[in-house]
């Protein structure tokens, strides 16, 4: 059952501190893995981790093999991140196996809640923003929500893949522009 309340895409701010590390917190505690990675780069200095995501999203300072990349956090009606997502302004051969345009995740005690669904909508509009009509989206095989969202956003499934790195079977969905 889908019941999002009023939310907002945002940049990353050090406004949104706290509720960053309690979305983190959540994650670690429940042994999950944090998506996306964008999550597990805070440092020590949260700062400098929005400074460094500010600085990505226009390609400055990548890590080798990279690509710019945008970092959005959905916020609820209390201003808590429910949501992020990282859009990849760019497909290398890894994206195009693995991570795609766009990964998110959502706060595990606000799951089917339609966050997911939302958060990909909105980084959609992002996406076609800066000209990425055609959008690669991939899950894990046994990701069932983050299937649902894709498929509720328009994603087409276009095959799978077995990744023996990640231990994992892979999907990849294409969200076609309109």
């Amino acid at each position: 059952m889908l019941c999002v309340t009023i939310t907002r895409l945002v940049r990353p701010s050090v406004h949104f501190e706290r509720s960053h590390a309690s979305f983190v917190r959540e994650v670690v505690d429940r042994d999950e893995k944090l998506v996306p990675w964008v999550l597990a780069e805070v440092g020590d200095d949260f700062r400098e981790y929005v400074a460094r995501l500010a600085r990505q999203s226009q390609g400055i300072e990548l890590p080798a093999g990279f690509v710019p990349s945008s970092t959005f956090w959905l916020l609820d009606e209390t201003d808590e991140i429910v949501a992020v997502s990282n859009l990849r302004h760019a497909l290398t051969g890894f994206l195009e196996s693995y991570g795609g345009h766009i990964g998110f995740g959502v706060r595990p005690s606000v799951r089917r809640q339609g966050y997911a669904t939302e958060i990909l909508r909105q980084t959609l509009i992002e996406a076609r923003k800066i000209g990425i009509d055609d959008v690669l989206v991939t899950c894990d095989k046994g990701n069932v929500g983050s299937a649902k969202a894709i498929a509720r956003n328009g994603g087409e499934f276009s095959g799978e893949e077995r990744m023996e790195a990640h231990s994992s079977v892979v999907q990849r969905y294409w969200i076609r522009g309109r």
